[in-house]
Parts: structure tokens; C-alpha cells; sequence
């Protein structure tokens, strides 16, 4: 089995159920929760629109990547998630944040997120999950990634774990 971390945001309808039911499905799915972090409120990236509610978590999987990638898909779309616009609202968002320590660059898959290092949404709640996990690009731990990042963006704990 191979440790993952995921990220996952809403920001339409009731955002905390819609995470908590983001997890059950991934739980079903083959994609076992280990730790999920404290549920933070931030501001969206780009256009204006309502606060998202975010998490990270690090699961288990046997999926490979694109399985992986696959059964996110599924389970946002089974959650209600539709296409929209490019950073846009979304009933759930589900990004994979790292594949173990690899490093996959495809079509249609690029591990670790390219913007990891840029988002607090992202690495605040990561710090919380695995503050020593080197990036495998950066080379730097979460807690480093985090402690360097400008925090420009609203970002507060809502709930803690």
C-alpha cells in the first residue's frame, strides 16, 4: 500500500458534510483515511465567491495514480460536483498532493500539485497531517514549506481535530 496525501475543499451547500462524505467515499473506495487534519475556512483563489472549507488528509491506497485519479473523479461527481469554470465554485474539490514520493508528470496527472507550495489552504492543514514529509521536488519538509510561504490569504481554523 502507498501513502498518499489529498487535499479537499467545498465551498457550496453544507461544505463540512460535504468533506465528511468526501471521506466515507474514499473510505469505500479503496483510499483508507490514516489522519485528517482540522477544518480550515479560506478565501477562494480567483473570482469572488463564498469561503471554502478545506481539510488534507493522509490515507493508504493500492491504486496506482491514474486508478487513483480516477476514483477521485468518480467521487466528486458522485458528491455533485459539476464542470464549471476554471477556479470556480465547488460542491467538492479533490486534489492529490502526493503519491508516496513520486514525482508523475502526464497528460492529464501531475504529482506533486504544482501548487503546493504557493497555497496556505493547502499547506497549513498538510502541516497538521505530516509536518516532516519532504517534498520530493523541494526537498523541504511541510513544516519548512509552510513556515516560508507568505500568508497573504485568509485562512482560519474552524475546527479542530
Amino acid at each position: 500500500m502507498t501513502t498518499i496525501y489529498l487535499s479537499l475543499g467545498s465551498n457550496i451547500g453544507n461544505r463540512k458534510k460535504k468533506l465528511e462524505k468526501a471521506v466515507a467515499e474514499l473510505n469505500k473506495n479503496n483510499i483508507k483515511e490514516i489522519k485528517i487534519s482540522s477544518l480550515y475556512e479560506t478565501e477562494p483563489v480567483g473570482p469572488k465567491q463564498r469561503n471554502f472549507y478545506n481539510i488534507a488528509g493522509k490515507f493508504k491506497t493500492n491504486l496506482n495514480p491514474q486508478e487513483l485519479l480516477k476514483v477521485l473523479k468518480q467521487t466528486e461527481q458522485k458528491l455533485g460536483r459539476t464542470k464549471t469554470y476554471r477556479w470556480g465554485p465547488r460542491v467538492i474539490d479533490i486534489d492529490i498532493l502526493f503519491y508516496g514520493k513520486q514525482v508523475i508528470k502526464s497528460k492529464n496527472l501531475i504529482i506533486p500539485h504544482k501548487e503546493i507550495i504557493n497555497r496556505a489552504f493547502v499547506l497549513v492543514p498538510m502541516k497538521e497531517v505530516a509536518s516532516n514529509f519532504v517534498h520530493p521536488t523541494q526537498h523541504k519538509t511541510i513544516k519548512t514549506l509552510n513556515n516560508v510561504l507568505q500568508k497573504d490569504t485568509y485562512i482560519k481554523c474552524i475546527e479542530k481535530i
